[in-house]
């Protein structure tokens, strides 16, 4: 397939994107030369913004269809023909995650998990928030399970001085876990959910062929990074439980409007009037909430509007070689290729081909969720949690270094692919 002119104009800023995205530390670090305020210093602590990064090439993308396409009308044109539903849909349940009766609802849960294990709160904490709590992205969705992660483990573990090394191997364990830990449903993991439907994908199939492997990976991978850390985990001060009780009435409030805004996921017309209501309660009980995060929630969402903006002129290249591979080489290639685009754009490709098997279908969507946190724009849900956790006491001088990120999340994403594609491989 010849691509178009404009076509290899978004293939080149994407690629610039991703140079861009790995290069963040770089830009913060040139940043500290300048003197703070002065507008050298301030540009590269913009271009340091990793949720800034796919926005910004995106915007060059439409200036640049404009020139090419003659009009601004044409760039105008080729905006309003995309689905920016994910990204809303993200932001949104990022900010009703944040609040505070879900975040104390969901620690409490964990913590009488946490409490079942005969270890020391630090490390049995650690355990059942990273294997247990990572699977509940298949009941209230991905990106609402990695806000309300992000939130504790900053609080507990990222916040209290702990060491680089288990920062990132916690960061990537989180990532791949998030990834692979929505796949016990058909509606909740964000590649699952593009083939679902035409694939004829229930949560049945999805438990039997990916859900347990999700799992036996998810609890493998969190023993192993808490018996490498055992001791600094261990002697993580416990975390001092606020004293003020939450009404019973208000949290089921809130599980209701986020009940709701998942049960509408693909309305954003409607999804949005539910967060209208629900910012009401949340302003009309101010002694029970914390700050919204819409800084946080508007970044990302930004981040995933500019992957779409840039990623949807990418099927030139990308559908044929999908296509073009076997079932093993179709796995690894999408794991690998994951780590450089968005996860469920691979999927979304691989549902436009007819007649594809029940096995390359498997190994395609097996491979997109394994490589789901080798990077910050593997995996939707990725950039909520970078964009939580990039201001804890463990990056906040030099920002989420991706070279890090890759470092962390090799082992668990290694453990996913034993049992994704040698284990009992369907």
């Amino acid at each position: 397939m010849k691509p178009t002119p404009i076509e290899l104009l978004a293939t080149v800023l994407f690629c610039l994107a991703v140079l861009h995205t790995f290069s963040v530390k770089r830009f913060a670090n040139w940043a500290h030369h300048y003197p703070k305020g002065s507008v050298p210093g301030t540009l590269l602590h913009f271009l340091a913004e990793t949720e800034v990064v796919f926005g910004l090439w995106a915007a060059a993308l439409f200036f640049g269809i404009a020139i090419f396409g003659g009009s601004m009308h044409e760039a105008v044109h080729y905006i309003d023909g995309l689905n920016f539903t994910e990204p809303k849909f993200v932001f949104v349940v990022m900010v009703m995650a944040a609040t505070r009766p879900v975040v104390t609802l969901a620690e409490s849960l964990i913590l009488m998990l946490a409490r079942l294990i005969p270890l020391r709160e630090g490390l049995s904490f650690y355990v059942a928030a990273l294997s247990f709590g990572a699977l509940l992205g298949s009941f209230i969705t991905e990106p609402a399970a990695m806000t309300l992660l992000a939130i504790l483990l900053k609080h507990r573990y990222f916040d209290r001085g702990i060491s680089p090394k288990l920062a990132y191997a916690t960061l990537g364990l989180l990532f791949v876990n998030i990834s692979i830990g929505g796949t016990l449903t058909h509606f909740a993991a964000p590649p699952v959910l593009m083939v679902a439907s035409k694939w004829n994908w229930d949560t049945s199939y999805l438990f039997n062929h990916f859900g347990w492997r999700a799992a036996a990976a998810c609890l493998t991978s969190t023993l192993m990074v808490s018996w490498i850390f055992r001791n600094e985990l261990s002697q993580v001060p416990v975390q001092n439980r606020r004293e003020d009780r939450i009404p019973v009435w208000l949290t089921l409030t809130h599980l209701t409007s986020l009940g709701c805004v998942v049960a509408f996921a693909h309305h954003p017309d409607v999804f949005f009037g539910v967060f209208m209501i629900f910012l009401g309660v949340v302003y009309a009980t101010l002694p029970h909430q914390d700050g919204l995060k819409f800084r946080e929630g508007l970044l990302v969402g930004f981040f995933l509007a500019g992957l779409v903006t840039l990623g949807s002129l990418q099927s030139w290249w990308l559908k044929p070689l999908i296509t073009g591979m076997d079932g093993i080489t179709l796995y690894f290639g999408a794991t690998a290729l994951t780590a450089i685009t968005d996860n469920a754009a691979l999927t979304y490709l691989g549902s436009l081909v007819e007649g594809i098997s029940d096995s390359l279908k498997y190994a395609l969507v097996a491979g997109a969720v394994t490589g789901g946190g080798l990077t910050v724009i593997a995996n939707a849900p990725n950039p909520a949690g970078a964009g939580i956790l990039q201001n804890s006491g463990a990056f906040k001088e030099t920002g989420i270094s991706p070279m890090g990120l890759l470092l962390g999340a090799l082992p668990p994403t290694v453990v996913a692919i034993v049992f994704f594609w040698f284990v009992g491989r369907p």
